[in-house]
């Protein structure tokens, strides 16, 4: 590869590099498997710093394009040197850096657009959402009312909406703050976004899970950030693991109450040792409690619910991210984030640069609908139809696959795990699935450096005669795998 030269910048240096490496994975000069020269020797043969190679090497790695593995060395990572059909493509010509970093990260995680059928996860029932209530409110709205909203309001979020949400998460999450805490956005992947772009500058480092969800490493990876994957236990994210590994990080991303993928709910230790890093390293906490509301109880539907990791002592540094994408449905484009008072007009402000605010209209409605009581129904009938549907899953599965796959139940969220054994290949049976017009997410494609595999099966958006329907196309497809 030839020398960059040594009149560009630091920072042109380092994505040039960057860039030479990628596209020598890309084009399969690197092959998946290769082992990358040690940094000092390569960065002696192109006559820049070793930092300068790390950086580089650091960013591949955050974007799994190369692996570490310990005491052996940095090598390209299989999914990296898969063909380019794969979606590892170069971005068009003409992009900013920043844009390169945006068109990158969508190569590596595309928000479905398409009808949901099982089993895609994060799905949530729709069909029975009471549309005609929500009309019936819209309604009840007076003339001068209607009128007021339609003018440009509050980027932070109607008053009365982020009033109903902090009572709200008072009463169900166990989080006191003041209704001025609560900016309203358009989901969970913009409230991330703000975040990203508000308390991180290009280069920092923030601890994420390993597996996790790929749209907040695309989020983070887009703002020049430095994804740093962190291994799970039966807790969750190891934060001493870490720490160690990554001690100039500046944030942690958790999803504490349910983890997504693997489902496990992080303790109390756990949780206060997180709190600790964060007080002792001056960083952020950002909790994202995607389907926090989905807890079911075990065999009487009485849930001991496991209160957000925002609701404990000393979470000052935790910044909420909440969605009603999940717990109404994902076409109201409603989400939020719960900030410390001194952060609110920042983000505020964010959110109006970037698109003023939400529908003046929606915001109502919702509010109403929290206030006088619909939520909370809707969630009790979701929570029912939800627990009832995983085990129709559990029994279907069992029976199509002759017992090969035997899902654990769980008392809380939208999709189950089933996982398999190291090494094995969870490819393959999604794409023959898809073939069979199934939706079937293999583990590893959320992984980063983890080598867990296995498959995830979303139930709470199907109908039972769906899920049985699916379930027998899957377990065929189990069957060969014995």
């Amino acid at each position: 590869m030839p020398s960059p030269g040594a009149n560009r910048t630091t920072s042109t240096l380092r994505q040039q590099v960057y860039a030479q490496l990628r596209r020598a994975i890309e084009q399969g000069s690197l092959r998946a498997g290769t082992r990358l020269p040690p940094s000092r020797e390569h960065a002696a043969s192109l006559g820049v710093s070793r930092n300068t190679v790390l950086w580089a090497v650091q960013r591949l790695q955050a974007e799994g394009y190369v692996e570490a593995r310990v005491g052996d060395g940095t090598y390209v990572s299989q999914a990296a040197g898969a063909p380019p059909t794969q979606g590892l493509v170069a971005p068009p010509r003409g992009l900013s850096r920043r844009g390169q970093l945006i068109a990158e990260t969508a190569a590596r995680w595309r928000p479905p657009h398409v009808a949901a059928r099982a089993f895609r996860i994060g799905a949530p029932e729709v069909d029975t959402f009471p549309f005609a209530l929500w009309d019936r409110l819209s309604r009840q709205s007076r003339p001068g009312q209607r009128s007021a909203r339609a003018q440009y309001l509050d980027p932070a979020g109607d008053p009365d909406l982020r009033q109903a949400v902090a009572l709200w998460l008072w009463a169900s999450r166990g989080i006191r703050c003041d209704a001025a805490q609560v900016v309203v956005c358009s989901g969970s992947q913009q409230g991330i976004d703000l975040i990203a772009r508000l308390l991180l500058d290009v280069g920092d480092e923030v601890l994420v899970e390993d597996p996790g969800y790929p749209g907040i490493r695309a989020s983070l990876l887009g703002h020049g950030v430095l994804a740093r994957p962190v291994a799970l236990d039966t807790q969750g994210l190891r934060i001493d693991e870490g720490a160690a590994q990554w001690p100039n990080a500046r944030m942690a991303v958790v999803t504490p109450t349910h983890q997504f993928p693997t489902g496990v709910c992080m303790g109390l230790a756990r949780r206060q040792a997180l709190l600790q890093w964060a007080r002792t390293h001056d960083a952020w906490v950002v909790e994202d409690d995607y389907d926090g509301e989905f807890q079911y109880g075990k065999n009487d539907g009485k849930a001991q619910r496991v209160p957000a990791l925002c609701s404990l002592p000393g979470s000052e540094r935790v910044l909420y991210v909440g969605t009603f994408s999940k717990t109404l449905h994902p076409g109201l484009r409603l989400g939020f984030v719960v900030v410390p008072p001194a952060l609110v007009e920042a983000f505020a402000m964010a959110r109006a640069i970037t698109d003023r605010h939400a529908p003046g209209d929606t915001q109502a409605v919702l509010a109403r609908f929290i206030a006088e009581g619909h939520l909370l129904r809707h969630l009790r009938q979701m929570r029912e139809l939800y627990q009832a549907r995983q085990r129709v899953l559990i029994d279907a599965l069992a029976d199509a696959s002759d017992g090969a796959w035997q899902l654990q139940p769980s008392d809380r969220g939208m999709h189950l795990l089933h996982e398999a054994a190291l090494g094995s290949d969870d490819e393959t049976l999604s794409r023959q699935a898809l073939t069979a017009g199934i939706m079937l997410a293999p583990l590893s494609r959320y992984a980063m450096q983890s080598p867990r595999k296995g498959w995830l099966l979303g139930y709470a958006g199907y109908a039972e005669a769906e899920i049985r329907a699916a379930a027998r196309v899957v377990g065929g497809l189990a069957r060969r795998l014995r």
